[in-house]
């Protein structure tokens, strides 16, 4: 018998200067809604996954004919323009809970992380926020049953660490 040795490499860490692919800019949704926490990725089925951040913007002009601006805050959001239902998926169970029983209110708040993450898997950071989810439709074209809906961020925003083999979000300074 022939022994071999092989190696494993890892993927090098990221040099200074390079640019991150969309794939390390990772989306988790609480498919819970409030109970124990059970996050799932967003993106299997998109092309395209936007956080919009909505700058409230004042602008004012004054009798000079000067024009200020100040920034008010914003009013983060994102839409998900295709989820498919797939059985067994806890999103869409909750999403078709939403729908069907025509929820609203604290029925639509849960949590997401978002997650930015370097080529070898390094946290470059993680903050978790409170969210409402408002399914858009249920239908879709011959591609399978979809519910798009809009994820608003509502507030809370924490920074701190992702374990992406437990998929928990652990708040910075809580001693974990």
């Amino acid at each position: 018998m022939k022994k071999m040795n092989l190696q494993v490499f890892a993927e090098p860490a990221m040099l200074a200067g390079a640019k991150f692919e969309r794939q390390y800019l990772l989306h988790y949704i609480d498919s819970s809604f409030g109970s124990t926490a059970s996050f799932v990725r967003l993106g299997k089925d998109l092309e395209e996954y936007n956080i919009e951040m909505n700058a409230d913007v004042e602008t004012k002009k004054n009798i000079w004919g000067e024009t200020s601006n100040t920034l008010k805050g914003y009013e983060p959001g994102s839409e998900v323009e295709k989820y498919y239902a797939r059985k067994g998926d806890a999103l869409y169970t909750q999403l078709a809970t939403i729908v069907n029983g025509r929820k609203t209110g604290s029925d639509l708040e849960t949590k997401i992380v978002d997650v930015l993450v370097e080529s070898d898997g390094t946290q470059v950071w993680a903050y978790q926020e409170d969210v409402l989810v408002i399914p858009k439709s249920i239908g879709g074209d011959g591609g399978g049953v979809n519910i798009p809906f809009v994820i608003k961020y509502n507030g809370n925003r924490v920074s701190g660490t992702w374990d992406k083999t437990t998929k928990t979000f652990t708040p910075a300074g809580s001693g974990e």
